[in-house]
């Protein structure tokens, strides 16, 4: 039987690009379904593990940093990208949360027993790393990365946007009562919450689209994170502010 100490070359050959998006789709629904039903795993501290884990999958397929989007190189330019998409997000809340008409789409009732304190941790370490830094790795960094490799951009945004709009289907079965706003559009029925959940993927998906494509002109994966934390923290903020 051969060993990997005596043929080492096949013991490090790299696995194919379908069982490396295999692998990394199993960790995800793993990973939600333990988080939504047993425990919660948006900790800071799984997020980093679950991430590296689906960065070693990616190594193991035959990717590299860039693939991932997190090639040194191009850091500056994504942190410049994600500095002025923060402050994009941060006007455009600011106004939302001034004008009469949009200010209760930011009602959540998930923030009413919220201290302030809590809010800090969620904006500072909650979003940051137990939502971004996961997602964002997994989708723009793995998956993209996966799929570019062989498949080009146009499938790459395809697949992970398709996949990050089922991930939020488990998040968004009790969103319908949590948002008051919704209740209007969609009413108090089983169909309705349906519809919630319908409309949560086709958004969430929409906007893993547009992340893909920030992913794209930027060349680095900063870039998607800051807006995603953005649009996340400062809509936990804004809550909080206007509850």
């Amino acid at each position: 039987m051969t060993s990997c100490s005596s043929s080492r070359t096949a013991c490090r050959r790299p696995i194919g690009t379908g069982a490396a998006v295999g692998v990394t789709v199993a960790v995800l629904v793993v990973t939600q379904v333990v988080d939504h039903f047993w425990a919660p795993l948006s900790g800071a501290l799984v997020a980093v593990v679950v991430g590296g884990l689906l960065l070693a999958v990616l190594f193991r397929a035959g990717g590299t940093w860039a693939d991932a989007g997190l090639d040194p190189g191009g850091l500056g330019r994504g942190a410049r990208w994600a500095m002025g998409l923060i402050g994009l997000v941060t006007v455009v809340y600011a106004v939302g949360m001034l004008v009469p008409l949009t200010r209760g789409l930011f009602a959540d009732d998930r923030y009413s027993e919220l201290t302030g304190g809590q809010v800090a941790l969620r904006v500072l370490l909650t979003v940051p790393l137990g939502t971004v830094l996961l997602e964002e790795v997994a989708f723009r960094g793995v998956l993209y990365g996966l799929v570019c490799r062989v498949r080009g951009v146009v499938w790459a945004t395809a697949v992970s946007s398709v996949l990050f709009g089922f991930w939020h289907i488990l998040p968004s079965l009790g969103l319908a009562a949590a948002k008051p706003a919704l209740g209007p559009v969609f009413g108090d029925s089983a169909l309705g919450a349906v519809g919630v959940v319908a409309a949560t993927v086709v958004f969430t998906g929409g906007a893993g689209v547009l992340f893909c494509e920030l992913r794209r002109r930027s060349g680095s994966l900063l870039a998607p994170m800051g807006l995603h934390w953005a649009v996340n923290a400062l809509g936990y903020l804004a809550g909080f502010l206007l509850r």
